[in-house]
């Protein structure tokens, strides 16, 4: 079904989510869909991506099963929405159009940068059922091209998330994977005006990277930082479970912040 739950860690993100392309342009080394899918990552990684073999047909046939669900549906896990062939697609403006018709809730995550912009018109009718995310790495340019050659660079992430702020629209940010700490907690200030939900994860199992870092000591310093800022946080359990007793039971409930439902 084109609409699904998902199992294991990808649960704390959403109840429910929907992919959309094949494959993906954003080449980021820590990316876990190629093993997934037991493809070579030169077959994963593309610029010619394309929708899912009958998508669009084969969502509207269970879409109406879904409608007007509580759960939020997020786009997308094993993929970005708003990816390079989107502009060439519009595979994603048509899903949406879709779920809107539909009321359905959707969270939108996406390095796709001014892409995601073209789509503001549509996001706006979902009101407040509906919520755009930016996931944020690294503070320069040239980590980001080094690990996440097709994406965004980060300023251009930056600059989204006001756009889409400013236009009346909930956004929040995905601070995971954390590679580089420091990092992390640079992109959590720039971003701070714009972002009004902040989801924090850890690196997982990339080359050992993640036994170096205290993990703890990130935890504190995000969490008191978001705190003092009066966001929205949700903690993922890889990270959570570093110290849970210093977060409270809000901020370990992956569906406490949700897309409000029609």
């Amino acid at each position: 079904m084109p609409i699904y739950e998902p199992g294991g860690r990808a649960r704390d993100d959403s109840e429910n989510a929907f992919n959309i392309y094949t494959a993906c342009s954003h080449r980021c080394k820590y990316c876990y869909a190629p093993a997934i899918f037991m493809k070579k990552r030169e077959d994963w990684f593309t610029d010619n991506a394309t929708p899912r073999k009958d998508f669009l047909k084969e969502l509207l046939t269970d879409i109406p099963k879904h409608a007007g669900q509580k759960a939020q549906v997020l786009f997308c896990f094993t993929n970005d929405p708003y990816g390079g062939c989107d502009p060439k697609f519009r595979a994603t403006r048509k899903a949406l159009e879709q779920f809107l018709k539909y009321e359905i809730p959707v969270a939108i995550l996406s390095k796709g940068g001014y892409r995601v912009c073209e789509d503001i018109d549509v996001f706006k009718k979902f009101g407040e059922h509906i919520k755009i995310g930016q996931t944020l790495t690294f503070d320069n340019t040239p980590d980001s091209l080094e690990w996440e050659s097709g994406a965004a660079i980060p300023e251009e992430r930056i600059d989204t998330a006001r756009k889409i702020h400013e236009a009346g629209i909930k956004t929040f940010a995905s601070i995971e994977p954390v590679v580089f700490p420091v990092q992390s907690m640079k992109m959590i200030e720039l971003s701070i005006p714009y972002i009004a939900e902040y989801r924090v994860g850890k690196l997982n199992r990339y080359k050992g990277m993640d036994k170096s870092v205290d993990w703890k000591k990130f935890l504190h310093e995000a969490v008191d930082y978001l705190r003092e800022n009066k966001k929205q946080i949700f903690i993922k359990k890889d990270l959570a479970d570093f110290d849970s007793d210093y977060l409270t039971e809000d901020e370990k409930n992956p569906d406490k912040w949700q897309a409000i439902p029609w």
